[in-house]
């Protein structure tokens, strides 16, 4: 009972390192635990809301559309659990300028089912639920009206036109059609778009995705078309994983793989195999058609030529006649002349048919009659041999003019949403899974440091505990279990902060990025569990480490003082002209620094350990911050893009040049489409999103001005480097060649594509096409991919059989339409942005993206909440390890203290003795931090794969000093602790002999 007694005495005489242990576990359990349950608590509550609705799981879309058959053989695919036909129209409406959406049909399966938020779900043809983007951006409420206006072709049905030359694929699919007429009767969430439109909508707009402004969903009621633009599936077994775990990706990349492997060419087959019946049909119906009408027409001319020849043949029997009745009264005898003139005469056929033209020729009438006839026949003979040449050319192109169709099977990946969303808690995951490290590395050596001295101050005790019998593990018992008692405390009080201060700080600035239904606060029992254990095994290992070190003496060496430490010269000692120089407390001072060897690397170590957590929080701050300004006012060189439709591009051109803004411009094809590593997968097989894919900007330049793209966007070649760090070229030695293409650095770090790679090109009409990567171009924000005019056309032009068009010359060059135009605007900033606000309004503008805008209103707030997080923490970590240290270092020095305040010293000169070594050790550990700082944050940098997004690591001067100030400031602040207790100090007892 006494044993238990002193023990409590004891740990209650070093409450301070009692707290100091806890502190620091609180913190690191709080780091380790709560950046991975805020993430964790995402992922689960998404997850569920995914799981709710119904987001598919696949989707398969196709050049073609789909048919019924192309549905009917999903549902037959080893895995697929539901299967749902949807039907989709693009529509345009007036609202502050064209803007354009996509009527989307419910789904009737339970598959993609928006998430109602205020009104109810619409029933009936004519009604709508829309998102609250569009609430906000309209100023329309429920109840509201809207008139829309179909596309003339719609990009998401076909891409493949009959044989006559109309938008139908086959004689009995119908494109989908909607109402046109719409009531707004409730508010939806898209489950394919969780972002948030009233959060921060600027910082996610680099990384947007979507074709059109908006979704409109509508019921089947009122719907037209047996075409579907697509089909989404639910996997078996896959609603039971989580979706943002391999185990997911694994289970649904079974059925993704059978897809691709049978079903998917056999219906590609059949699906072009029914558009050619269809245009052989229509071909084939043409010529009935057409014989039918040509028969009619021949019919009447043989009528009307029939008609003309009884009205000759009655002249020419008049005529015969008139004259065999006069040859008759010139006759002989009266009978002859009766008998001649009781018969018509019989004429030869030559002497009727010369009757016949003498007759016409006479007569002008008759003569015009027997022309129009002839000119009828003529004509009608033309039309037969054109018409028949028509429909034999049509014959022979419509296996060339129907192109192959192609399937797309995607996975979730491919939503940008959905992967904006993974990239984003991934990437912040990654941050808590790293700063953990650093927190248990100084927890040890803290703890390793307090119970060193705690046991080293009770060695006397020690010794007679174990002179008198007690086992040295129940003596280590009493220190053992005071760290286990300060890790259980401070790692429970961190749990707390872990799983609910900090994940909720995360989830606010996360439900201002996205909207997550159901979101709530979890616990993880496994992971809390061992995230103190781990701190736990740290500490008692140092704390096992500090008793073995003191217990392995027998206990009569133990009962006796330590001996001091033995002296000896510091290296600063043999430089003497500077070692002369100081005075005698600046000797004093370097050789208690540098004698005490374990003491100056435990304070060094942790000084910078705090030190580089804080410069690593600010690195990443400043990379993030330094992104929108590095990308659109150094690296694009242009202050506007425009992007029209193609049928509107020369209207764009025309009214871009004469508003008076661009002084020079670079006309260009810009493209959505995917860049995947050739080898990574089936390079056919057209999933986007998958690993080792990235969706890019493809950027076609004209032949005529591929120089004038190094005016219009900085080339500066790239190749990747150590630590956060790249090797960048000179400005203007990259080229824009006909040999290859030229990938945004963004792009090629996430894929590891280097100059020389292989990668396959999707563009946006989704051809795929393998391309050589001639150089990876400095790039932050987004993943453009530049190619020249004429590698465009060898990649896409001649990459199938059915294309003839495989020359580089003028003709390829005029089936490329330039949609876009790069361009330098005088004036403001200010100006340019309102003139590209402007231009969104006309309505053959698409887009309109101000350089000036971008990089003023690019942010990245979850991110710079992270780092503020962390920042903080390391701050409280450099408090902790700093008072640590100076409380130890004060225990060990009591005698010297007194002895100094016995020579004379007064308290203010005993503070300044003793802090201006803390001091001096704080400076060498913040100089050797911020190297370090460096260091880390470059490393994590290179762990922040995002998409369309390559961290350049940016330490800015500022930050170094706001590290060192913030260190040297919680330095000054612990002397407001540590220098009471100097004061407190007695010199009589601290003097007495411990013998």
């Amino acid at each position: 009972m006494a044993f238990v007694k002193d023990m409590l005495r004891m740990w209650a005489h070093s409450w301070k390192r009692f707290i100091s242990i806890a502190m620091i576990t609180l913190l690191g359990v709080a780091v380790l635990t709560g950046i991975y349950a805020g993430c964790r608590d995402a992922f689960r509550s998404t997850d569920r809301f995914f799981d709710a609705q119904g987001l598919h799981d696949v989707q398969v879309l196709s050049t073609a559309g789909l048919s019924n058959g192309d549905i009917a053989a999903l549902r037959k695919v080893n895995g697929v659990a539901k299967v749902q036909a949807e039907r989709s129209q693009e529509v345009t409406f007036d609202l502050d300028g064209r803007k354009s959406a996509t009527m989307q049909e419910i789904g009737t399966n339970g598959i993609d089912q928006p998430y109602l938020q205020e009104g109810r779900m619409p029933k009936k043809a004519g009604e709508i639920a829309v998102t609250r983007k569009f609430i906000r951006d309209s100023g329309k409420r429920i109840g509201s009206r809207l008139t829309v206006t179909p596309e003339s072709a719609s990009s998401d049905t076909s891409d493949t036109n009959g044989a006559d030359g109309t938008n139908e694929t086959s004689g009995t699919d119908e494109a989908p059609s909607f109402p046109t007429k719409l009531t707004i009767v409730g508010v939806v969430l898209d489950p394919q778009n969780l972002s948030n439109p009233d959060g921060y909508s600027a910082m996610t707009s680099f990384r947007s995705t979507a074709t059109t402004d908006y979704t409109f969903f509508a019921p089947s009621d009122g719907v037209t078309g047996t075409l579907y633009t697509s089909a989404t599936l639910l996997v078996k077994g896959a609603a039971a994983e989580s979706t943002f775990d391999e185990s997911y990706e694994n289970t649904v990349k079974q059925v993704t793989d059978r897809i691709d492997g049978t079903v998917k060419t056999d219906r590609q087959k059949a699906r072009r195999q029914e558009l050619l019946d269809a245009g052989n049909k229509k071909i084939a119906d043409a010529r009935a058609e057409a014989d039918k009408k040509f028969a009619d027409a021949q019919s009447q001319i043989d009528a009307n030529r029939q008609q003309f020849n009884q009205q000759v043949d009655q002249i020419v029997s008049m005529q015969a006649g008139a004259a065999a009745a006069g040859a008759a009264a010139n006759g002989a005898n009266a009978g002859a002349a009766a008998a001649a003139g009781a018969t018509t005469p019989q004429l030869d056929e030559t002497t009727r048919e010369t009757m016949r033209e003498t007759i016409i020729a006479a007569s002008p009438e008759l003569t015009q009659a027997k022309q129009q006839l002839d000119q009828a026949q003529s004509q009608l003979n033309e039309q037969k041999a054109s018409t028949e040449q028509t429909l034999k050319t049509k014959e022979n192109e419509l296996k060339t003019s129907i192109p192959q169709v192609r399937w797309y099977v995607q996975d979730r990946q491919s939503l940008g949403g959905f992967s904006a969303l993974k990239s984003d808690l991934d990437s912040i995951q990654s941050l808590g899974n790293a700063f953990p490290i650093v927190f248990l590395l100084v927890a040890v050596m803290m703890s390793l440091t307090a119970m060193a001295r705690m046991v080293e101050e009770d060695r006397s005790l020690i010794g007679t505990y174990v002179g008198l019998g007690y086992g040295r593990l129940a003596v280590a018992s009493r220190y053992l279990l005071f760290a286990l008692l300060a890790c259980l405390i401070g790692g429970g009080l961190g749990l707390i902060a872990g799983f609910l201060g900090i994940p909720a700080f995360l989830l606010v600035v996360l439900q201002g990025m996205y909207v997550m239904p159901g979101l709530r606060l979890e616990y993880d029992w496994l992971y809390g569990s061992l995230g103190i254990a781990l701190f736990v095994v740290g500490v008692l290992a140092a704390t096992i480490y500090a008793c073995v070190q003191e217990m392995r003496q027998t206990p009569a060496a133990l009962m006796r003082p330590k001996a001091p430490r033995a002296g000896s010269r510091i290296l600063l000692e043999r430089i003497r002209p500077v070692w002369n120089r100081m005075g005698f407390l600046g000797k004093v001072t370097a050789r208690n620094i540098f004698r005490f060897k374990s003491r100056l690397i435990m304070t060094v170590g942790g000084v910078a350990g705090c030190t580089a957590l804080i410069v690593c929080g600010l690195a990443i701050n400043d990379t993030v911050a330094d992104l929108g300004i590095k990308q659109y006012r150094d690296i694009y060189q242009y202050d506007l893009m425009v992007v029209s439709d193609d049928s509107d591009a020369s209207a764009m051109r025309t009214k871009v040049a004469s508003d008076g803004h661009v002084t020079s411009s670079l006309d260009v094809r810009i493209e959505s489409g995917d860049l995947t590593v050739a080898g990574s997968g089936d390079g056919d097989s057209g999933k986007a999103g998958s690993s080792g894919s990235e969706s890019i900007q493809l950027v076609a330049v004209p032949e005529k001005h591929l120089s004038d793209l190094g005016e219009m966007v900085t080339l500066q070649p790239v190749s990747s480097g150590i630590l956060g760090t790249s090797g960048v070229g000179k400005t203007g030695s990259l080229k824009l060649d006909d040999d290859g293409v030229i990938v945004a650095q963004s792009a090629a770090s996430a894929l590891g594509v280097k100059a020389g790679s292989k990668v396959r090109l999707t563009n946006g009409d989704g051809v795929q096409a393998t391309a050589k990567v001639s150089a990876v171009n400095r790039n932050l924000i987004g993943s453009d991919v530049y190619v020249s005019e004429t590698y465009y056309a060898k990649l896409f032009d001649s990459k199938d059989a059915k294309n003839t068009k495989n020359s580089k010359s003028s003709e390829d060059s005029e089936a490329l339409t330039w949609n876009a135009m790069l361009a330098k605007l005088s004036g403001s900033d200010t100006s340019q942005t309102d003139y590209a606000e402007s231009l969104e309004e006309d309505s053959s503008v698409m887009k309109a993206v101000s350089c000036a805008h971008m990089a003023d209103s690019f942010k990245f707030d979850l991110m710079g909440a992270v780092v503020a997080l962390i920042v903080a923490l390391a701050g409280g970590l450099a408090l902790v390890v700093l008072f640590t240290l100076a409380n130890t270092n004060v225990s060990e020095r009591v005698r010297e203290m007194a002895t100094l305040k016995v020579l004379g010293f007064f308290d203010r000169e005993v503070h300044h003795y003793v802090n201006r070594e803390m001091m001096i050790l704080t400076v060498m550990g913040v100089i050797l931090g911020l190297p370090l700082g460096r260091l880390v944050g470059g490393m994590l940098t290179m762990a922040l794969n995002m998409p369309s997004l390559y961290f350049e690591v940016e330490v800015k001067p500022l930050s170094y000093v706001i590290a060192a100030v913030a260190t040297m400031a919680f330095a000054l602040l612990v002397q407001l602790f540590v220098n009471p207790v100097l004061d407190r100090i007695d010199p009589i007892s601290s003097l007495k002999s411990v013998e």
